[in-house]
């Protein structure tokens, strides 16, 4: 197939693979096209990322309109790099939901379920790939709304408060995005973002270019829960169906640093003003993301909710690289966005096996799991060594490039930092592994046993590349550290 037409075809095809889920009205119907889906997904993504030439891009132009007057669709390595994440976590995600969403979600919703995946994977997938401004924000509705009502479908009623306060902090992070491109667009009479960058820099300090930026940066910020901006996830992580946890975790936020990163380094520039105190402000809320989420992820009792606050701690760590705007720095970003989204991948999947055979995912449910699911719990427990940044996974090397831009930059306190945090992430994750391998099933508990293989298997494969890609990284490194240097201008 030619890449020429591929990038239409990632979003189009979730797109309209939506309501045929509707139409089918069968819940086993509709997951079996939706993984179809996330697998072609998965292929059109591998092949853009071989595909586009280094320093290089691929475009589509909808319509015929060429751009500046027609919205454009471009890939180039960065968008690439983020949609193979994206539709990775997507096909694991679905390939692994049937047994799951057919005991977390009523059987009457099961076909609207996978409908709404599918136009949340397809707003995400458009977000990246468009080079139009206000197309991004479109595609951001189009995931969050879908989002919204995926949280909502959780068991526990406060899946419901979940929903409902993500729709009014993603409301307010989406008007601050709308607003800070309604005055790029009065600024420069464009939307199409390369066109941005090339107008932007004869606006050099101009007032209303400084406050679109902060505009976009303060919304993009709640999007990607930057601390303190955060409120909205610990809930709807731990409330939302397993499968939506899992998805949301590993490309959600991801795709919203994406956007940041976009907006930063391509189209206001390395030199905008905004970059005089934008990057010191990034290192001192990331930092203290790391530090408060994973101090409140210790004292709760619900795993989900532990990770949940992790993942706060873990996007302090993605940002931090981004406000040492250096080569390694951003290298680090890149790689974490990959490893992240691998690791909390198998980490919320496991929980949502816990919660098939036990009904939930608190503590006390998962006392002496390590004997009855030992399959499921040794995948957890490498997730949860990634997490820390233990040597052999992918959680080691992000650290690592990240301690290294540090030291780069001379600021070694923020080395020891990231140090600090990691033995923060050793205690919650050990309260884990000591209640699932340390503690006796309570008395009178029913008995469990693993989960099918088809659970087992996406668990497993999400495992390998934990591993694997904490051994070889030429794939990561070298991918990302060639996109950072592309962003630098380097």
């Amino acid at each position: 197939m030619s890449a020429e037409n591929l990038p239409i075809l990632q979003v189009i095809v979730p797109l309209l693979a939506a309501p045929v889920c509707l139409l089918l009205r069968n819940g086993t119907l509709a997951w079996a096209l939706a993984t179809a889906v996330g697998w072609f997904t998965l292929y059109a993504a591998l092949t853009l990322l071989g595909s586009v030439p280094e320093g290089g891009l691929i475009r589509y132009d909808l319509g015929g309109w060429e751009p500046p007057w027609g919205i454009e669709y471009i890939v180039d390595r960065l968008d690439a790099y983020v949609l193979v994440i994206v539709a990775a976590i997507g096909a694991l995600v679905l390939t692994y939901a049937r047994a799951s969403v057919a005991r977390e979600i009523q059987r009457s919703q099961h076909a609207a379920f996978y409908a709404a995946m599918l136009l949340c994977f397809a707003g995400l997938l458009g977000i990246v790939i468009t080079g139009d401004a206000f197309n991004l924000f479109v595609f951001l509705e189009i995931s969050s709304l879908s989002s919204y009502a995926l949280i909502s479908l959780g068991r526990d009623r406060r899946a419901l408060t979940a929903s409902y306060q993500y729709l009014i902090m993603g409301t307010l992070g989406a008007t601050f995005i709308l607003i800070g491109v309604g005055l790029l667009y009065m600024l420069t009479g464009t939307l199409n973002m390369l066109d941005l960058a090339a107008r932007i820099p004869e606006l050099e300090g101009n007032r209303t270019a400084i406050a679109a930026a902060a505009f976009l940066v303060v919304g993009i910020c709640l999007k990607i829960a930057l601390f303190p901006l955060h409120l909205w996830l610990p809930d709807a992580y731990t409330y939302a169906p397993s499968v939506v946890t899992a998805f949301l975790a590993g490309t959600a936020t991801k795709v919203a640093v994406y956007v940041l990163l976009r907006f930063l380094f391509t189209v206001f520039g390395f030199d905008a003003p905004l970059n005089e105190w934008v990057g010191t402000l990034l290192i001192a809320l990331a930092l203290a993301g790391v530090l408060v989420a994973s101090l409140v992820a210790i004292f709760q009792d619900d795993v989900k909710r532990i990770f949940a606050y992790s993942s706060v701690a873990q996007i302090g760590y993605i940002v931090l690289g981004i406000g040492f705007a250096s080569v390694t720095g951003l290298t680090a970003t890149l790689v974490h966005l990959f490893n992240h989204a691998v690791m909390k991948a198998v980490l919320f999947l496991a929980l949502g096996a816990v919660v098939y055979r036990v009904g939930g995912a608190r503590l006390a449910d998962m006392r002496g799991l390590g004997r009855s699911m030992p399959l499921t719990m040794a995948a957890l427990v490498a997730g949860g060594l990634s997490l820390i940044g233990v040597p052999l996974t992918v959680g080691f090397i992000s650290k690592w490039y990240l301690v290294l831009a540090a030291l780069e930059a001379g600021w070694w306190p923020i080395a020891v930092l990231v140090l600090v945090g990691s033995l923060l992430a050793v205690i919650y994750v050990w309260r884990v592994v000591e209640t699932v391998y340390m503690q006796p099933r309570a008395a009178g508990a029913t008995e469990v046993k693993e989960v099918p293989w088809h659970m087992l298997l996406p668990i497993w494969v999400l495992v390998a590349a934990n591993v694997w890609f904490g051994i070889d990284t030429d794939l990561t490194v070298g991918t990302a550290s060639g996109i950072a240097a592309e962003l630098l201008g380097k």
